[in-house]
């Protein structure tokens, strides 16, 4: 495909108007499909304009809190609706804008916003106390109310989505919310904003771009921001927890992961194969933090199920994300692919390694715009630095296993957690073997992706706090208040 539409320039919203930024001051969005192609100009916003946004976010809150939920109900759902009209235009707004392949992410990512503006309007009522029986003369109840103003800083991976965890959760729990724009991908957050800014109060949903280490960072530590919710890696959101933790403000984090798929030998079967590609997130050029990117498969059937993975991984084609034939689009930014390619070189060079696919051999499109092929690397071990640290590119590491305790042991055997994939016809088995792996979210005989209302979260250097579901909007986005009355 060629063409790209207007350069257009988005302006941020705060307190229910479009502004600039308080110097003028704009940057230039380039498109990963091709670098040399500015598709938009956004606002650089400074220290003011964070605090600016905070101030309506906090103007907004009284009034927005104090609603009947039904109010708040009836204002998501209407949002909903508005978002679901409007699912093919931020699809293709999120292939220009992140790369992600139009057929198999964008409009997935698109769709589970909605999914989950209606989810979370459907259980704004949720948010609500218990009465202590206490006795004929005490009157002993809790009250569950909003944190305040939440500061939710998003990825540019999968933004849209990532935008649907945080956003309605907040707001129908009664906080209001500044979201910052992750700087390489800024669009489709602005979109979601114009599309929804005039049925929410203003000042309830603010939207600000600009680089992490300015307005994210005055975010971070700005006192009258009550909450800090933060996707991204997990260096940048240890120095968030750290920043905002100073002056005990409420934190959230979903960071980064290297997730292990186990297979077990009664499972080298087609279905069990395409699960496990799912898996990899191939289809988001491996720029997931749930990507499974250790796959331990099992001696007694290694070769003939990395056959499987490889017969397919090589059926997928890398391309323009906007063409439907595209499975795989295009990697966010100059900068990612970089990364991937030094360590795709760094796994080449491992003593030992066999490359089962490498393919950029076949690769149809490369510069201007930022294509990586998947590669896979065989027989690789569990220590080596393309198995341990999070590349977020379609890189697998398959690596050999034999005893149980042995490969559960390895699968643990890293400082994250966020995800896990267990393969294996035997449901005791399986389950038990998913039970000791150490990880906030578990699938098993399954590869896709998260499920609007389940618990999602990770253990250990893969943050802290959930999202998408009752649990995360209770937890997340709510304080408890006790109350004792003396009746007589």
């Amino acid at each position: 495909m060629t063409g790209f539409p207007e350069k257009k320039h988005y302006p941020m919203l705060i307190g229910g108007e479009w502004v600039d930024a308080l110097d003028g001051d704009t940057a230039d969005v380039i498109t990963p499909i091709d670098r040399n192609v500015v598709i938009a100009t956004v606002p650089r916003g400074k220290e003011a304009d964070a605090d600016r946004a905070v101030e309506a976010a906090k103007k907004a809150f009284p009034a927005w809190s104090g609603l009947h939920f039904k109010e708040r109900q009836r204002l998501l759902l209407k949002a909903a609706d508005a978002l679901e009209e409007n699912i093919e235009n931020l699809a293709q707004l999120t292939a220009l804008d992140t790369g992600n392949a139009l057929r198999t992410q964008a409009r997935p990512e698109a769709a589970t916003l909605v999914d989950l503006f209606r989810y979370m309007g459907g259980i704004a009522g949720e948010a609500k106390g218990v009465v202590l029986p206490a006795g004929d003369d005490q009157l002993q109840y809790t009250r569950r109310e909003p944190v305040g103003v939440v500061a939710g800083i998003l990825p540019w991976n999968s933004p849209l989505m990532i935008a649907g965890f945080k956003t309605p959760a907040a707001l129908a729990a009664g906080n209001t919310l500044v979201l910052k724009c992750a700087e390489d991908a800024p669009l489709t957050i602005l979109e979601m904003g114009r599309i929804i800014a005039d049925i929410l109060p203003a000042g309830v949903l603010n939207i600000v771009t600009g680089r992490g280490s300015v307005i994210g960072e005055r975010l971070a530590v700005h006192p009258d921001v009550a909450k800090v919710s933060f996707t991204g890696s997990t260096p940048v959101g240890r120095h968030l927890a750290e920043v905002a933790g100073r002056r005990l403000a409420h934190t959230s984090m979903e960071l980064g992961g290297k997730s292990p798929a186990i297979v077990f030998p009664d499972s080298d079967l087609d279905e069990v194969a395409d699960q496990v590609v799912l898996s990899t997130r191939f289809a988001r050029q491996g720029q997931s933090c749930t990507s499974g990117s250790r796959l331990f498969l099992h001696e007694d059937i290694y070769d003939s199920f990395l056959q499987k993975v490889v017969d397919r991984v090589s059926k997928m084609k890398v391309g323009d994300p906007r063409d439907e034939a595209s499975d795989i689009g295009a990697v966010n930014s100059e900068k990612q692919w970089n990364t991937i390619q030094t360590y795709i070189e760094l796994g080449e060079a491992m003593d030992g390694v066999e490359v089962a696919y490498d393919g950029r051999k076949t690769l149809e499109v490369g510069e201007p715009g930022y294509y990586h092929a998947p590669i896979i690397f065989s027989q690789a071990r569990n220590d080596w630095r393309t198995s341990q640290e999070e590349i977020f590119g379609p890189v697998l590491s398959v690596i050999p296993w034999n005893d149980l305790d042995e490969v559960i042991d390895e699968a643990n055997d890293t400082e994250f957690g966020l995800a896990a994939f267990v393969f294996c016809r035997d449901l005791d088995q399986a389950i038990a073997t998913g039970n000791r792996i150490q990880s906030g979210w578990v699938q098993i005989n399954q590869g896709g992706g998260q499920v609007v209302g389940q618990s999602y979260g990770g253990y250990k250097q893969s943050g802290h706090g959930r999202e998408a579901s009752l649990e995360g909007l209770l937890e997340g986005f709510t304080q408890i208040k006790q109350v004792n009355v003396k009746l007589r």
